[in-house]
């Protein structure tokens, strides 16, 4: 008879641990309080217009191939994605635009045309990148932080002798600084903090990895959609046997000793399983669920990342000036960061990220229109005046836009959804609507994360954003991997 796991939340990391749990011989059970898996890495439609409703960027494919492969199937008769020629489309109120090409020679050509930054300053920043990524990927991004075979093996050694490179005691824009003469492009590359919900004016230069994945990895586009992702490894685990029951919401995890004794959901009785892994954000599973287990204080009431006010629009016109993927910059980047780490709110000038996945997939928006998804970088939930907060930075990111478009943008508004920290928070179960669970605001922050096991109960894991490495897609697909090969 083969053994049983539970897994807590269908979320990216829960579908992938329950692939790899389901090729190891388990019987594995997916319960998702919602009517849909996914979590974060889900998507809506409206009035005729598509939408992605999380997660827009996809780098690092080759770990959803992986779980394909490891279940002996061939990822394209369930996924497939294009490599993209540009990663994003950048504007400044003063009527500057740069375009990063995929291409490392073509982007820094535009660096040094656009911005008067030398050709091999943005070379040997990406070069430094795939350095750092080198020298931390074995170490910490496949393995779990909390075993000691870690730390004492032969990549272990190679991160101590190039601790140095990683550059752990100075700020990501102060490396930035010494970089480039080019304050844009200082901006530009802090930007990258935002990607894990950090300040760069905080976070450690060793997060200047992230570039890497984008520029000398490549960024990628599924062919359905980030949905697409989600919709796939749902498949292929129900092809594997996987059952999934939505619009079921786990309440109670039983103790027994050291170990999790069993299930229970609404209105069900407890079921009994051999393993449980849980994909809710860490906080909630010990709040929630284990209410009555001590309680690993010191991580749980670690300060939180950023969150994200979205707004969904179906615009009614095409702009051929727009990509894939575009980003607005606020005219003081240090003041948005403080507004949003230390004032706990927002700025009146916001970044704005723009994604509009109807350029490579026309038929998420009708004809001659597009579909816009915006991000604005936002303080995670703390009580504040959600409304009102909504309500300003709406005209604000209308105002920027339409400044820089040329056009009257609320003229085009055909229909609107909006997400904020309060939803966020409420249908994902993150703690504080927070996107990434703990800030990475400070150096030690890797070891201020849970880790992947209980230390309590032998039979509980734990897998997604708000534990080791991070969040991301791609952390989240390796915290699955970290998890399940303790199991």
């Amino acid at each position: 008879m083969s053994k049983t796991a539970a897994i807590v939340g269908s979320g990216i990391a829960g579908i992938a641990a329950a692939i790899r749990l389901a090729v190891k011989g388990y019987t594995v059970d997916v319960f998702e309080a919602n009517a849909y898996p996914g979590g974060k890495l889900s998507g809506f439609e409206q009035n005729g217009f598509r939408f992605d409703a999380g997660p827009s960027l996809f780098t690092m494919p080759q770990l959803v191939d992986e779980l394909f492969e490891l279940a002996g199937r061939n990822p394209k008769d369930y996924f497939d994605y294009i490599r993209l020629d540009e990663t994003c489309r950048y504007f400044w109120d003063d009527g500057t635009r740069l375009t990063a090409w995929a291409d490392r020679t073509a982007f820094a050509r535009e660096v040094e045309t656009q911005l008067g930054e030398p050709a091999d300053h943005l070379l040997a920043h990406l070069d430094d990148s795939a350095t750092k990524y080198a020298i931390t990927e074995k170490l910490f991004l496949h393995r779990s932080l909390h075993k000691l075979s870690t730390w004492a093996n032969r990549d272990a050694l190679h991160g101590y002798l190039n601790l140095p490179k990683l550059e752990v005691f100075k700020t990501m824009n102060r490396a930035n600084e010494q970089r480039f003469q080019n304050p844009k492009l200082v901006q530009f590359f802090n930007r990258y903090a935002t990607y894990n919900g950090s300040d760069p004016y905080q976070t450690p230069a060793t997060m200047n990895i992230i570039p890497h994945l984008e520029y000398n990895i490549g960024a990628f586009f599924p062919k359905d959609g980030m949905i697409g992702i989600t919709n796939s490894l749902v498949r292929l685990a129900q092809d594997l046997g996987v059952r999934f029951q939505f619009n079921t919401r786990v309440t109670k995890l039983l103790t027994e000793g050291a170990r999790i004794a069993g299930v229970v959901t609404e209105g069900s009785q407890p079921k009994p399983y051999d393993t449980v892994v849980s994909n809710m954000d860490v906080v909630s599973t010990f709040r929630k669920l284990l209410p009555n287990a001590r309680q690993p204080e010191r991580i749980l009431r670690q300060p939180k990342s950023s969150s994200g006010l979205i707004f969904y629009w179906g615009i009614k016109r095409e702009f051929p000036e727009l990509g894939l993927h575009n980003i607005f910059f606020s005219s003081d980047y240090r003041t948005e960061f403080d507004r949003i780490f230390n004032q706990k709110t927002l700025s009146d000038d916001p970044t704005v990220y723009l994604n509009i996945t109807s350029k490579h997939k026309p038929d998420d928006a009708p004809p001659g229109c597009e579909n816009w998804f915006l991000l604005i970088n936002a303080p995670n939930n703390s009580g504040q005046d959600w409304d009102d907060l909504i309500a300003r930075t709406r005209q604000n990111v209308i105002r920027k836009l339409s400044q820089n478009l040329g056009v009257d943008v609320a003229s085009l508004i055909a229909c609107e959804s909006i997400l904020d920290p309060r939803s966020i928070e409420i249908r994902t179960s993150s703690s504080q609507g927070a996107l990434y669970g703990n800030s990475s605001n400070n150096r030690f922050a890797a070891f201020l994360r849970h880790a992947n096991f209980s230390h309590q109960f032998r039979n509980l894991y734990f897998v997604g954003g708000s534990v080791h490495p991070g969040g991301g897609i791609p952390l989240c697909l390796l915290s699955a991997k970290i998890a399940t090969d303790l199991i």
